[in-house]
């Protein structure tokens, strides 16, 4: 079964014209997975929008059924291991190794498929010949990517005079060989990603695939370091239109252009470094860029090479096939993953928590910072919510009221309200309301004390005609009974036109059948 990402992708790249080769290289599958991911996007029937507009589950579920998922494969043995153990072996006994191996794997493979499988990761790893296939490289068509082996000293703090190690980032152009190269304190992410902004921005142009090394960054499937590493890719392949393909791991036949060149710059760039003394990366990149504009200015060994010499056939081969840079600059983010989003349903960033809605509690999400935005994506990479950035020591908790539960909006508009607020609302009813909630408040001794009776006594008024309303508060003030209960009786007795005054208490109407007293006497 394979995942949102790798599905929606493969069809994306399918129906771009992308060749099926390239895409079982993007996503590390083989081809009968494409041919089944294809099929199955004809026999759905369902729009690619359509498809993207739909929850990641329901289109796992629709590409693979839960009635047509196999079993979980057997996880696959360690055949470094099993190898190195028959090595040791005095006599190499394999029947014997599967012996052990089933004893530790009750449920593993039988012996005759233990056999296939270790037979062809030794053919694999030990079993080719010392010859290599020339491979043509197409002009302007991939970017290597790779970080210089060596970790060269060559930064020196002014202060203590102590010496720090720098990592040094490059890529070369495919045909040409024209070479960037950058250094950077560490080799994370943000530096990674730095790094193939300023490269793409330094050749002017953008080729068709990325390839970078197997970073550190991602040593396994389903770890959040993969997970924030193909929201990184996702995000240069969206901006520059590219697709990144990272080489097979452990294949270094298939990135040798770059593994050529990170030796090359081992000994051209990093040896003259260490001429000179550096206290800054500014200068150390300085320095860096006039060895590089040198290297690719300098002709080819072979004079009846083409190429003459990088610079030269950078502009006139590769160049002229490569797409133009996106009028805007990308914006360079630091990524961070969350394995689940907290119950309170914010995402903590340098000291500050960002809301996302209330109801992605529990499920994975991706945020990423800019200097002045931060935003929220789930574990497919699909936006969700974006934030300003905050500097501030206060307020922390960086709140979209639109992210909240109906009952924490409630809450929360509740304790927004002071006293001014409650004594402007009541403004709209005139003196003697302001008069009643002043007093209200007034009468308790911490004002907060008072805001629900004020609230629901402003709320009782929504309704009523302002002339009924500033009445009623008169009465309460006469009466000096400014309390909610009073407040809502005489309000009733208006509404329903009783007669509350005392000089008409315990006196009968007059009429003609009705007696007085002076008849009884």
């Amino acid at each position: 079964m394979q995942s949102y990402s790798t599905i929606i992708g493969v069809i994306e790249l399918r129906l771009q014209g992308i060749g099926y080769l390239t895409t079982q290289r993007r996503f590390n599958i083989g081809s009968s997975t494409v041919t089944l991911i294809m099929n199955r996007f004809k026999e759905i029937g369902i729009p690619l929008d359509d498809l993207k507009a739909m929850s990641p589950k329901d289109v796992e579920a629709a590409f693979y059924p839960p009635e047509n998922l196999r079993r979980s494969e057997k996880e696959p043995p360690d055949f470094y291991e099993i190898h190195r153990r028959m090595m040791a072996m005095k006599r190499p006994d394999l029947s014997f190794v599967w012996m052990e191996y089933k004893q530790a794997h009750p449920d593993g493979y039988q012996l005759s498929q233990f056999y296939k499988l270790y037979g062809d990761f030794v053919k694999e790893n030990f079993g080719q010949d010392s010859v290599s296939m020339p491979v043509e490289r197409i002009p302007g068509e991939r970017m290597y990517i790779d970080w210089v082996g060596d970790q060269p000293e060559l930064l020196t703090d002014p202060a203590t005079g102590e010496i720090h190690k720098v990592h040094i980032f490059t890529t070369t152009i495919g045909f040409s060989s024209c070479v960037y190269a950058e250094a950077f304190p560490d080799e994370k992410l943000p530096s990674f990603i730095t790094g193939v902004v300023h490269a793409l921005e330094f050749y002017g142009a953008v080729p068709k695939y990325l390839v970078p090394d197997n970073l550190r960054t991602a040593v396994s499937k389903h770890t959040k370091d993969e997970l924030v590493l193909n929201s990184a890719f996702s995000d240069l392949e969206d901006f520059y239109d590219t697709i990144v393909l990272p080489p097979p791991a452990r294949k270094p036949r298939g990135k040798a252009t770059i593994e050529n060149h990170v030796r090359f710059l081992e000994t051209h760039l990093v040896e003259r470094l260490k001429e000179k003394i550096f206290t800054s990366l500014e200068t150390l990149n300085g320095e860096t860029e006039k060895i590089i504009a040198a290297i690719n200015q300098d002709g080819f060994r072979n004079k009846n090479d083409i190429r003459r010499t990088r610079s030269y056939a950078f502009e006139t081969y590769d160049k002229p096939q490569m797409k133009p840079l996106p009028s805007s600059c990308f914006t360079t983010c630091d990524y961070k993953y969350f394995l689940r989003v907290p119950d309170n349903y914010h995402l903590e960033y340098d000291g500050h928590y960002y809301s996302v809605l209330y109801t992605y509690h529990g499920k994975p999400a991706i945020l990423k910072a800019t200097m002045s935005e931060i935003r929220i994506c789930d574990e497919n990479n699909r936006f969700l919510c974006k934030h300003v950035r905050s500097y501030k020591d206060f307020p922390r908790y960086i709140t979209d009221d639109s992210h909240m539960p109906p009952q924490h909006q409630y809450y929360k508009e509740l304790n927004a309200h002071d006293g001014a607020y409650y004594r402007r609302w009541a403004s709209v009813y005139g003196e003697a309301m302001v008069t009643l909630i002043d007093r209200i408040l007034r009468g308790v001794k911490h004002e907060e004390q008072a805001y629900n009776s004020c609230k629901g006594i402003l709320h009782m008024c929504n309704d009523v005609p302002k002339n009924i309303a500033a009445e009623a508060a008169q009465t309460c003030i006469d009466s000096s009974a400014c309390k909610y209960t009073y407040f809502k009786k005489a309000l009733s007795r208006l509404m329903n036109h009783e007669i509350t005054g005392s000089s008409t208490s315990g006196q009968l109407p007059e009429h003609k059948n009705i007696r007085g007293r002076d008849s009884y006497q």
